[in-house]
C-alpha cells in the first residue's frame, strides 16, 4: 500500500520541529555574518577609462569608416591590455610582488556595445594599490600600443582616483547572510522531515492501525484531576490518612 502524506501532516511536522528549524536558520546567519565580517578580506575596486579614437589632424574629419575601424580594434585591445607585454611593464614599474597570472586576475577589461570607451577595472585588498595598477596599466598600454600595432588612436579619458573612504565591493555580508538564511531554513526543514521519517514510535491509535494492521478494541480515556474518579481518589486518601 502506497503511503501518502497530507498537507495537514506536513504542516504538523513543521510546527512540531519549528524550534529546530529556527535554530538552524539563526545559526547559519550568525556563522555567515562572523565569517563575512571577521575572516574574509575586503576587496576594493577602482577603474580608469581609455578612449579609442583616431587622432584628428588639421583639416581632416572623422569618417564613419574610421570609427568602425576603432570599434573593431577594441576587442583586440582588450586582449592586449591583459597580455604579458603590458602587465610585465606594469609589474616592473610598480615593483609588484606577484606573478603576471595573479595580476591578470585582478584586472577586468570591458566596454559598452558600440562604444569607443574601454573600461579597465582593478580589484585589490588595498585600494591604493588598485588605483596604481589601473592608472599604470592605462599609461603603459597607451605608450606600448603605438609600437605594438603602429597606431596612435588611444588616449586616457579618465584616471582612477583614491577616495577618502572607499567601500569594498566584496564580501557582501548582507547577501552572504541572506543566502545562509535560505540554506539554514532548507536544512532545518530537511532535518525536520528526516527526524519525523526515522521516528517509528507509536503515539496514537491511528499509528497502531497503520503500522500493526490491527483494529482498535477500545480507548482508555485520560485520568484528570476533575470528575467522580478524582473525588473518589481524594476521599480514599483522606480515609487512609
Amino acid at each position: 500500500m502506497e503511503e501518502t502524506i497530507s498537507l495537514q501532516e506536513l504542516f504538523a511536522t513543521l510546527k512540531k520541529r519549528l524550534g529546530l528549524i529556527v535554530l538552524l536558520t539563526v545559526l547559519a546567519v550568525i556563522i555567515a555574518g562572523v565569517i563575512s565580517y571577521q575572516f574574509m578580506t575586503p576587496v576594493y575596486e577602482t577603474s580608469t577609462q581609455i578612449l579609442v579614437n583616431q587622432e584628428q589632424t588639421e583639416g581632416s574629419q572623422f569618417s564613419r569608416q574610421d570609427i568602425q575601424t576603432d570599434l573593431e580594434l577594441i576587442n583586440t585591445y582588450s586582449v592586449i591590455i591583459k597580455s604579458p607585454a603590458i602587465l610585465d611593464r606594469v609589474a616592473e614599474q610598480l615593483d609588484l610582488d606577484m606573478s603576471i597570472e595573479a595580476l591578470n586576475q585582478k584586472i577586468t577589461v570591458n566596454n559598452a556595445e558600440n562604444s569607443q570607451v574601454v573600461n579597465i577595472a582593478v580589484q585589490d585588498p588595498d585600494p591604493a594599490v588598485a588605483v596604481d595598477i589601473a592608472n599604470t596599466t592605462a599609461t603603459v598600454f597607451e605608450s606600448e600600443i603605438q609600437e605594438l600595432m603602429n597606431v596612435d588612436n588611444v588616449s586616457i579619458l579618465s584616471s582612477a582616483v583614491l577616495k577618502e573612504n572607499p567601500s569594498p565591493v566584496a564580501p557582501n555580508p548582507m547577501l552572504n547572510m541572506a543566502i545562509a538564511a535560505v540554506v539554514g531554513l532548507m536544512l532545518g526543514v530537511g532535518i525536520a522531515f528526516l527526524l519525523e521519517y526515522l521516528d517509528t514510535t507509536i503515539k496514537s491509535g491511528e499509528d497502531i492501525e497503520e503500522f500493526l494492521n490491527l483494529p482498535r478494541l477500545g480507548v482508555i480515556s485520560p485520568i484528570t484531576d476533575k470528575g467522580p474518579s478524582a473525588e473518589f481518589n481524594k476521599a480514599s486518601k483522606r480515609e487512609r490518612g
